[in-house]
């Protein structure tokens, strides 16, 4: 067998492994919350948006969000005004991020539904079936978004300020970002092959998704020899994805869940731990072994 033959056995036996049973463990155990499509579309936006740090303040912070935003979060986005936005989630805090980012973000998503029906139909703006990944339009999304009027949250200002904290949800492949929470978004939205992710926007197909890398994945991708490169950008995130594409080149991002189970588990250490690393699944494929 095949290195590669091996390799790809062991990743199918991870995403056997870490199924929809391991949600608890991810900000997509929120949006899988609600039913509606309308309202999971708005849960995912802000899980995502807010994933970043430790899994525990991740889903405090989320939680906290959802609790102002009540059992029906499409009809309270739909109805929230930018006055009512600040004074609403006064006093929330995320790590760089505040109660006027929420409501910004919140009221950006308003304005994309008012323009194109749906938070898909305005990021399907700037998709072109003809692109090979969804970097354009994901740069073209977060062009659109940051145009978006802030309705005063931040100032007097019309243009949004440079240094208005929404822009921390909305980075680009422009500038270099591996956009990681973007790429975690746009994953629970098309991808349809299990029942872990959303997979409710067609229009995109899962080959063209790009691996959204954290400290987790870029270490095991290190490790699993998907890379080499030590700066999680987006070259790095492109570079993981074509590895990844050897073992399914129609959905290659459907190992992420799987992968970052083992770090954010800490089933992986960061050094070589002889009882932890030989009961890992991935043991005989891994470089630090």
């Amino acid at each position: 067998m095949t290195k590669e033959n091996i390799l790809k056995t062991r990743l199918d036996r991870l995403y056997r492994r870490f199924d929809k049973g391991f949600l608890e463990s991810d900000p997509l155990l929120f949006p899988h919350r609600f039913t509606s499509k309308r309202d999971q579309e708005i849960v995912a936006l802000i899980a995502s948006a807010l994933a970043y740090g430790r899994v525990a303040h991740i889903k405090k912070s989320i939680e906290s969000v959802l609790a102002i935003m009540g059992s029906k979060p499409y009809a309270f986005t739909m109805n929230l005004t930018p006055k009512e936005g600040i004074k609403l989630f006064k006093g929330f805090t995320h790590r760089f991020n505040n109660g006027s980012d929420i409501a910004c973000l919140i009221y950006f998503m308003r304005q994309m539904i008012e323009e194109s029906g749906s938070i898909g139909g305005f990021f399907k703006l700037g998709y072109s079936k003809e692109d090979s990944t969804i970097k354009n339009a994901l740069i073209s999304f977060t062009e659109g978004a940051l145009k978006l009027s802030h309705g005063g949250i931040y100032g007097r200002a019309k243009v949004l300020p440079k240094k208005a904290g929404v822009r921390y949800f909305f980075p680009s492949p422009k500038d270099g970002s591996a956009c990681k929470r973007l790429n975690l978004w746009l994953r629970w939205m098309v991808r349809t092959a299990d029942d872990v992710d959303l997979g409710f926007w067609r229009f995109i197909a899962p080959a063209k998704l790009i691996m959204p890398i954290d400290t987790h994945i870029a270490r095991l991708s290190r490790y699993l020899g998907l890379t080499n490169r030590k700066t999680a950008d987006w070259r790095m995130a492109e570079e993981v994805t074509e590895a990844l594409r050897v073992f399914d080149n129609c959905d290659p991002v459907k190992y992420d869940f799987a992968i970052c189970r083992l770090g954010i588990l800490d089933e992986c250490p960061k050094r070589y731990d002889k009882a932890k690393c030989l009961e890992c699944l991935i043991n005989d494929v891994c470089v630090i072994r």
